[in-house]
Order: structure tokens, then sequence, then C-alpha cells
């Protein structure tokens, strides 16, 4: 059963509650590990690259149009979410959004398959069918995350939200090792990375393993967000009409911002996420477009690239959970924030023949990453996953531990409002900057700036 809550005003403190069954967690845990594949192999590591690589002109132009789908993704989530939440407040039951919204991932996501090369309409698709499938998993993160005052007492809201982090990434690199090992092959061996030819007969030169990932991720979410639906207990349904609701909620939001500006820490929290969230979704989406785009790298470098980062992203989510446990969560987000902004640095420095902005490298030599620049890459590239983990999962306890447990829908809403409501400002501006400068490198010069603007804010949150 669910645990009890305490209902307080933002910022005061609560007692304890009861824990809720270990299915009933392991249900709760499971929808990281359900998502997750989409935003591995659709956002980042496979379809992003392909969709730079062989459906867009040229990679800059990739870069460009891939971060216009993720800011209007941005724009239609901060309308949404907040709403969304506080209407499910209203309702009481958090299921039934959830499984509204992986409706909606599960088409969106098989609709990839469709976006072909040399295909009419190919880029459309590939770009609407991301963009919707973005809006439909993060909102149904808000209701997700609604869940955890429910389930565990305040002292472990850390350690189980850094390990529901941990669980997903280890879930995105079990179903790239999938794809990567069995489906997806480099054109111009016809072989995967493990060596073998694609199953189920999919051909390479039509980059039918690039576009698999979306069916593939649609079928993972399918399976496995079962055991929440199953074992997690939900909300009672209220005797609101959906009408009735609707109209609460949308009271609800405005009463809910006002909220939080009245509460210093919950409003200046607000501020820093909306800032720091924006950069990490602008960092996450063109990390493998800007690998693929600058190096050249192709499927086997991207896809070693991608399991060394999940891996260091799993340990990283595992340990960040109890760090703020032990901490709080406010240093382990300030100190992932600072670790953020000295990759993009670094990232800046770095061109094909070049590293530290000035020094020159010799030219690339045989195997894999040969070049000095592609392995320092590779390297800040794994302190990122490392540290995104610990940064959304502080975030989260951070909020479920300064707002009341009966609220927290309406709160996350906020928090999904506050995350991306600017979501389109980041990739917009890396989207504009490098179709002004006619170079990748503008993208990690403006997240420096992003990250520096959210840890000044987040400085003057009480520690919690």
């Amino acid at each position: 059963m669910s645990a009890a809550t305490s209902v307080k005003a933002p910022g005061g403190n609560r007692s304890d509650t009861a824990m809720a069954s270990k299915p009933a967690i392991l249900g709760w845990l499971l929808f990281d590990w359900a998502c997750q594949p989409f935003f591995t192999l659709v956002t980042t590591f496979v379809f992003a690259p392909y969709f730079a690589a062989s459906l867009a002109p040229d990679a800059v132009t990739g870069q460009s149009l891939w971060g216009f789908a993720t800011a209007a993704a941005g724009l239609v989530l901060a309308f949404l979410s907040p709403i969304l939440g506080s209407v499910a407040d209203a309702t009481g039951p958090k299921k039934p959004w959830i499984a509204s919204c992986g409706l909606v991932l599960f088409i969106a996501s098989f609709a990839l398959w469709f976006a072909a090369p040399g295909q009419p309409y190919a880029i459309p698709i590939a770009l609407l069918g991301f963009a919707v499938g973005t809006v439909a998993v993060e909102v149904a993160a808000v209701f997700n995350n609604a869940m955890i005052p429910r389930l565990v007492p305040p002292s472990r809201y850390g350690r189980l939200s850094g390990t529901g982090w941990a669980i997903g990434y280890f879930g995105g690199l079990i179903s790239l090792v999938i794809v990567l090992g069995f489906l997806a092959a480099d054109p111009r061996t016809g072989l995967t990375l493990a060596g073998f030819e694609p199953l189920l007969g999919l051909d390479p030169s039509r980059r039918e393993g690039d576009r698999a990932t979306g069916p593939f991720s649609a079928i993972w979410f399918l399976l496995f967000i079962l055991p929440l639906f199953i074992f997690t207990p939900d909300v009672a349904r209220s005797a609101l009409s959906l009408r009735d609701a609707v109209k609460r909620g949308l009271a609800q939001v405005k009463s809910t911002i006002a909220d939080a500006r009245r509460h210093h820490s919950v409003g200046r929290f607000l501020l820093a996420n909306m800032v720091y969230q924006d950069a990490l979704v602008a960092l996450f989406a063109f990390g493998g477009i800007y690998g693929a785009g600058v190096f050249g790298w192709r499927a086997t470098e991207l896809g070693i690239f991608g399991i060394m980062l999940t891996v260091t992203g799993t340990i990283g989510a595992l340990v960040g959970g109890r760090l703020d446990d032990r901490f709080g969560a406010k240093p382990v987000i300030i100190g992932a924030i600072t670790v953020l902004a000295v990759v993009s640095f670094g990232i800046l420095s770095l061109g094909a023949d070049h590293i530290f902005f000035v020094v020159p490298t010799a030219p690339p030599g045989e195997g894999l990453y040969g070049s000095v620049p592609e392995k320092l890459f590779l390297g800040l590239g794994l302190f990122i996953g490392a540290v995104a983990g610990p940064l959304q999962a502080s975030s989260r306890s951070l909020l479920a531990r300064l707002v009341p447990a009966a609220e927290a829908g309406r709160y996350f809403g906020l928090l999904a409002l506050s995350g991306k409501v600017t979501s389109f400002l980041a990739p917009l501006t890396v989207a504009v900057a490098t179709s002004l400068f006619q170079t990748q490198a503008a993208g990690p010069a403006v997240l420096i700036l992003f990250f520096c603007a959210g840890g000044w804010l987040l400085s003057g949150v009480k520690r919690v």
C-alpha cells in the first residue's frame, strides 16, 4: 500500500512516512527503464546522428533542424506540463495519464521507421515523430515523479530518485547494446558493431537498423511499463468530473506559480532548474550529432561512445542518490553543474585538428578514436554521463522535499514547466548560432553561459 503523507507548506518540515511495498517501488523504478531507450537511441546516439548524416543535407543543417524540433517540443511541454499536472492532482489517479502519454509515445516512435533516406517527407516525419515522442515521454514523467512522496519517506527520496535514474541508464545501455550489436549496421561494411549481419533482414544501405530504433523503443516501453500499472498503487479517484478537474487544474496553475513566488527557495530553485535543464537538454540533443559532424564518427564510434557514457551514467546516478541523502540535494546539483560547465568549455576547445583552441594535433591514426581530439571528446563525454543522472535525480528529490506531498502533481508539473518553459531557448540559440557562424563549436559556447547562470541561481536556494 502507499505511504501516508503529510501536507505542509512548501519549505515546511514533514515526518518520515511508511514505505510502500517492494513490488510497488520496483514498478515505479521501471518507468525510467521503460522510457530510457527513447532518449538513448532516438534522441542521442543512433537516430539523431542518422538524421544529421543521412537525412539532412549536411551536418550543420542537421544540427540546426534538430535544434528547432527540440525547441518546438519544449514550447509544447511548457504549456502542457503544469496544466496536466494540476488536472491529475484534481482527478486523483496518475496512471491513466501515464497510459495516455504512453500511447502517444508508442505511435510517434513507430513513425520514425518511415523516415527513410530519399523518401518524400522523410525529414518532416523524423522531426515530428521525435518532437511528439519527446512531449509524450516528458509529460508522462510529470505524473510518475508525482508518485514519489507516496512511496518512501523524505529521508529516502534521494536514493529512490537516484536508483530510478540508474536503472534508466542501465536500460538505455542494454537497449543500445542490442541495437548496435544486432540491428544497426555500418553501411560501409554491412555488419553490426558485434560483427554480425543485422537481424530481421534489416538493410544497412537503407539505414533500416537506425530507423528501427523507433519501433524498438515503442515496444520496449510497452513491455516494461506494465509493472507500474500492476504493482504500484495509485491515488483514489476524486468525485470531480474531468471538466471540473480541468477548471480546477487551470486555477491551480496560477495559484501554484503564486505559491512558488512567495516561497523563496521553491521559486529560486525552479528558476535555476529552468536554466540548467535547458542546457542539459541541448547538450544531450547535440552530443552524438557533434561527434558525427566534427570527427566524422559513424555507428561504431558513436555506439561505443554511447555504451561508455551510459555505464558512467548508471554509476553516477547510484552514487549521486546516496550523496543526496547524506549531504543534501543542493550540493549534488551544484557539483554536477560545475562539471558540465567545465566539460562544455573543454568541448569548445576541441576541433578535428586541434586541442585547447590553438594546439595542433597529428592526423587521425588507424583504429577507433584515432586522434587526440577524439580521445579528449570521449573522455569529456564520460563526465557528462557521470553527472547528468545525479543532476536530474537530485532535482526531483529536492522538489519532493520542498513541497506538500498531496500537491506533488501540480508542483512537479511546475518543475516540468521550469525545465521546459525555456527549453526551446538553448537548442534554439545553438541552432541559430550554428547557422549564423557555420560551425558546430557554437553549441558548447552557448551552453557554458546557461550552466553558469543556473548555478548562480541555485546558490540562493535554502540547502535541502
